[in-house]
């Protein structure tokens, strides 16, 4: 169910994807993904799939700099026919394993405060609130808070 993703992956991704960033305050970037985006994200970083692509998980840098070496920050996206089907919590505990056994000690998630949804998720997955940063996102006209959520390893 649960797979790495390969470069022929990334017109599917971008499918889920590309709603979200559109559509939501999920996140809050407006610039959609191109398969070109996605083919370089999957060569440049772990990232996994469910079979058929109705979501996706990766993890990449954190911060720059020697100090944040051993931290990720996170990425996780299900299609809406998706969610609520424990394919969410396959593909996070696929990546937190995929972390793990790379060495890294903590997972890091940025959540927006307009996503009680992923908040909920990430909760009950065993991520703590680190702290909320109010009113930093903009999106839709409107500011969101962004909540950082993170599990130790």
């Amino acid at each position: 169910m649960i797979r790495r993703a390969r470069a022929g992956d990334a017109a599917a991704v971008v499918a889920v994807w590309n709603p979200i960033i559109r559509d939501t305050a999920i996140t809050f970037t407006d610039r959609e993904k191109t398969e070109e985006d996605i083919r370089a994200l999957i060569e440049a970083q772990p990232f996994w799939i469910i079979e058929g692509v109705a979501g996706f998980a990766t993890h990449g840098v954190f911060r720059a700099g020697p100090g944040y070496a051993c931290t990720r920050e996170h990425t996780i996206h299900l299609a809406p026919e998706a969610r609520g089907r424990g394919m969410g919590r396959a593909l996070i505990e696929a990546l937190q394993a995929s972390a793990r056994a790379d060495g890294y000690r903590v997972l890091i998630g940025a959540v927006s405060g307009s996503n009680p949804a992923g908040i909920a998720f990430h909760t009950a997955m065993g991520f703590q609130t680190a702290g909320r940063l109010p009113d930093v996102g903009v999106k839709g006209g409107r500011f969101h808070d962004l909540v950082l959520m993170l599990k130790p390893l």
